[in-house]
């Protein structure tokens, strides 16, 4: 039997020790309900686009458009009571790091949804995650048809290639009234593949010749070889579906060895780099984009006075635009959900009808796609000018 003091003295050594164990125990314990109730407060989207690397202009310029979109959103009240919080990774222009920056999204950011790629490729690498974890990704510009095929939670706001690659070509054919064509593809990217076969597709169907293929790879910078093969074919005009960083040189050098003929492209093709690095070379050609600053629609004019006080007077690219209108659709969708659970989220996007967006109308079609118009621009001058528009 123990000692009625050692027994007293035990009674006030544990009612000591529980109650240093309590005090260090309840700040872990405030710090998890506020950390908790922080979150449960904001609704979080995830955003993964090219901030550096060899497109560093596509990521810049949708998370600018992201970010209007964000503030609007936020000032009108956020949605379902709830204030918007957007998480952004940079990809480094790089597949890899796309499924690295969306899989840090869905698991330490939990986020509800996600925002992201611009390029084709690392849309197809990150694509995957998004449908494994019943995350709806959408996509501001990736137009190679495979991008939505990945699954049921992947969707797109812009039109796709077989629209692209067919309007250049039926313009190339009908209102410049050309016959012979050459394409210098970018073998190592999804999206200059697949608006060279439908380009070629629709060329031939129109009674055109493709009378020289070429190709080259991301990240080169010298085509002199590829361009001269081309020049002795006498093409009346060169398609190159490719990206800006090498575009703008192939310009250069086409005009350095004497290849006089208009150069053809896609939405790749629209960023300020374009006429910074081809320079004069760039002016007189010609390609498909998402919306042109010339377009006299309201909702236009509205983005670009606003993106422009936001942006020091800089006039928005394509690119930005379909940020704001990916955020925004987004934005309608959880509204439409009245839920932030992927499942819901996903069967809002996918009932997306007239939504009057930036880059035009847009519905979502049963493949998950944008159904919208396109525009065809030229470079003139150094400026990007309105030709025409087509509907889908």
């Amino acid at each position: 039997m123990a000692h009625p003091i050692s027994a007293r003295r035990s009674t006030t050594v544990s009612v000591f020790a529980l109650l240093c164990a309590l005090l260090c125990v309840l700040p872990c314990v405030l710090l998890c309900v506020t950390g908790c109730k922080g979150k449960t407060d904001e609704i979080v989207i995830g955003e993964f686009g090219s901030l550096t690397g060899g497109t560093a202009t596509f990521g810049t310029s949708t998370h600018a458009g992201v970010l209007q979109a964000l503030d609007e959103i936020n000032a009108r009240g956020g949605l379902l009571g709830k204030k918007v919080k957007v998480v952004t990774e940079d990809d480094q222009s790089k597949p890899e790091e796309a499924v690295s920056a969306v899989l840090k999204l869905i698991k330490q950011n939990n986020v509800v949804a996600v925002i992201g790629e611009v390029a084709s490729s690392r849309s197809l690498a990150a694509a995957p995650q998004c449908q494994r974890n019943k995350i709806p990704m959408l996509s501001p510009a990736s137009t190679n048809p495979k991008v939505t095929e990945a699954g049921d939670y992947i969707f797109r706001a812009c039109f796709i290639d077989p629209f692209q690659g067919s309007t250049m070509a039926k313009f190339a054919v009908n209102s410049l009234k050309l016959k012979r064509f050459a394409i210098l593809t970018d073998t190592k990217n999804d999206y200059s593949v697949g608006l060279a076969q439908y380009f070629r597709e629709t060329a031939k169907k129109l009674g055109a010749e493709i009378v020289a293929e070429e190709s080259y790879s991301e990240g080169d910078i010298e085509f002199k070889a590829q361009l001269t093969s081309i020049k002795t074919k006498s093409p009346e005009a060169v398609f190159v579906p490719g990206y800006y960083t090498e575009c703008a040189l192939i310009a250069r050098q086409a005009k350095e060895l004497g290849l006089t003929v208009p150069l053809l492209g896609g939405d790749g093709w629209d960023s300020p780099k374009t006429t910074e690095i081809g320079g004069a070379a760039v002016d007189g050609t010609y390609f498909t984009n998402h919306y042109s600053e010339q377009e006299n629609r309201p909702e236009v004019k509205k983005f670009i006075d606003t993106y422009k006080q936001r942006n020091a007077g800089k006039v928005p690219d394509a690119m930005a635009v379909l940020g704001y209108d990916s955020m925004m659709m987004m934005a309608d969708a959880i509204t439409r959900a009245g839920s932030t659970e992927g499942p819901k989220i996903r069967d809002a996007l996918a009932a997306t009808k007239n939504f009057a967006a930036v880059s035009g109308t847009i519905t979502i079609d049963a493949q998950r796609n944008a159904q919208k118009s396109i525009v065809v621009l030229k470079i003139d001058a150094g400026r990007f000018t309105f030709v025409e528009s087509v509907a889908p």
